[in-house]
């Protein structure tokens, strides 16, 4: 079973020590910010026998205003939009985020980058990676004698 570690800098591992790494990492970078309108999308991170995914809540965000990457097993999802025109609105409540996001996930290594996949529907941005083809589950036949 992998772990997913919930920070701006989030791994599949297994490895205490390398998880606290990245838990202060997340929060060092996350002291430096210094813009407000910096937030973070709510995700979920699992996998299957066929593939690895990261699933990312972005509610009335166009897919044009998302930007994905891969660099050296690292994902990183980011995202700009301006915030909408206030016509001198007085908001009472005001949680639908706007300005601009970074998440970060380091993928492990037996998906297949070359395949990754993506899609946006219902305000879930769904990322895919297939499992290579050795690191899927597979049976084995028992031959009679």
């Amino acid at each position: 079973m992998t772990t997913y570690v919930p920070s701006v800098i989030a791994s599949v591992r297994t490895d205490d020590f390398e998880r606290q790494i990245d838990q202060l990492f997340g929060e060092a970078l996350r002291a430096f910010s210094v813009s407000e309108s910096m937030w973070t999308p709510a995700c979920n991170v699992w996998e299957d026998d066929n593939g690895f995914y990261i699933q990312m809540a972005v509610p009335g965000w166009e897919p044009t205003d998302i930007v994905l990457e891969m660099n050296d097993h690292v994902l990183t999802i980011k995202g700009e939009r301006s915030a909408q025109p206030s016509d001198e609105r007085r908001y009472h409540l005001h949680e639908i985020s706007e300005g601009r996001f970074a998440r970060f996930f380091r993928v492990p290594d037996f998906v297949d980058e070359d395949k990754v996949s993506a899609t946006q529907k219902q305000g879930l941005l769904t990322v895919m990676f297939p499992k290579k083809e050795e690191a899927k589950p597979r049976q084995i036949a028992i031959q009679s004698s």
